[in-house]
């Protein structure tokens, strides 16, 4: 398939064709244990039926009319996310880049409303990851996504180490539009904000005069063991930005804005086509009716202390952490080790999993795994680590 779209995934020559829950099966009936759920996406697995019915019924009524037009799907929702959230309006999109491109322009421009031309930096954090757009690759706090072929980059973008408390006393001034945080650094290696210290770098940013705005494309929608993993920072900001889990699969992505972001923009400034389309609405009502139930939370959190604390206890030389919220979890590998190499033999031996940053083995499994599931799975990565302990 590579060879016939694109040569930029670097996709396993491995063809999936049915998954069940944490599941997946592939065209030569093989079983596989899904710990990366399509990079966060499948939050509620695979063929779970209430979304397959929703997309059905939304799929025989009406898929797209446009953003000339409104759809009962899409005001429901937009009513049930920001209720849900505490935010009071928003922008939907089709992904995680397009809900960030738009928290960037929301940004530079609430700087130009509220100091002109001069007030447009945004600082986010060292080693955060924010798209692949040439905004949003600016943005990223990595060297290694800034490479000369796409230059030159957007210009406007700094950034500041995570939890570094004399950082935050210099950083922000009348030049700054924005402050832009993972609440975890996912493809940075998962690595953890600390709330104190994300509760004074936003009370430095909003002393300075800039907004406060998270990137919760990966963390949100319940993946931190909360709906949003900002609750666990406890700085309310003014905007966040979600996708991957919005829809359970489908591809959606959301801006939502409150307080002194919330009437920024005004008709025509950011728009897309295929935008808050009725089918991606209607899957993300499953969705959030399903991580709202009483309860969900607590297993979303039982589930990941159970994974981190199973694999820490194993006491393999080659892991020199663990660590995580919810179920995003992160397994650092001694630097003697590639974690690519691990995926791979993963993969080989039926277990499905990433990488992220330089060190660290990534589980994202759908948030309705079973016990069963995780437990086939640890098995699987149990034994893929004593491979390579020398």
């Amino acid at each position: 398939m590579e060879k016939k779209i694109v040569n930029n995934y670097g996709s396993f020559d491995k063809v999936f064709v049915k998954g069940k829950n944490a599941t997946l099966f592939d065209d030569s009936g093989r079983r596989y244990t899904d710990f990366i759920a399509g990079i966060g996406v499948n939050c509620l697995g695979h063929d779970y039926k209430p979304l397959v019915k929703a997309i059905q019924r939304q799929a025989a009524r009406e898929i797209h009319i446009s953003n000339y037009y409104l759809s009962d799907a899409g005001l429901a929702f937009a009513d049930e996310l920001l209720a849900a959230t505490g935010f009071d309006g928003g922008y939907f999109g089709n992904s995680g880049a397009e809900a960030n491109e738009a928290a960037i322009k929301l940004a530079r421009k609430y700087g130009f409303l509220n100091g002109g031309e001069r007030r447009h930096v945004i600082y986010t954090l060292e080693q955060s990851f924010h798209g692949r757009t040439i905004a949003t690759l600016t943005a990223t706090g990595q060297d290694k996504f800034h490479p000369a072929c796409f230059a030159p980059y957007v210009e406007g973008f700094k950034t500041i180490r995570p939890n570094d408390w004399d950082a935050i006393q210099t950083a922000f001034d009348d030049t700054t539009a924005a402050l832009f945080i993972e609440c975890v650094q996912g493809e940075g290696g998962v690595n953890l904000v600390d709330a104190k210290w994300a509760q004074a770098a936003a009370e430095a940013a909003r002393s300075a005069g800039a907004i406060v705005m998270t990137d919760e494309v990966q963390t949100g929608m319940g993946r931190c063991g909360t709906l949003l993993a900002g609750e666990q920072l406890g700085f309310n900001p003014d905007v966040v930005t979600l996708a991957k889990g919005i829809a359970g699969g489908i591809p959606m992505g959301a801006c939502l804005f409150r307080g002194k972001a919330a009437h920024v923009f005004a008709a025509g400034d950011h728009q897309s086509t295929f935008a808050g389309n009725p089918l991606a609405c209607a899957a993300g009502r499953v969705v959030l009716k399903t991580l709202t139930a009483p309860g969900f939370f607590d297993e979303v959190n039982r589930k990941g202390e159970y994974i981190r604390n199973t694999v820490k206890n194993w006491n393999i030389p080659i892991v020199t952490d663990v660590r995580g919220k919810g179920l995003m979890v992160g397994i650092e590998i001694a630097h003697s080790v590639n974690p690519f190499n691990i995926e791979v033999k993963c993969m080989d031996e039926g277990l499905c999993v990433s990488t992220a940053g330089s060190d660290v083995v990534r589980f994202l499994p759908p948030l309705t795994i079973s016990d069963k599931e995780i437990e086939r799975g640890l098995e699987i990565f149990h034994q893929v680590l004593l491979q390579f302990v020398k």
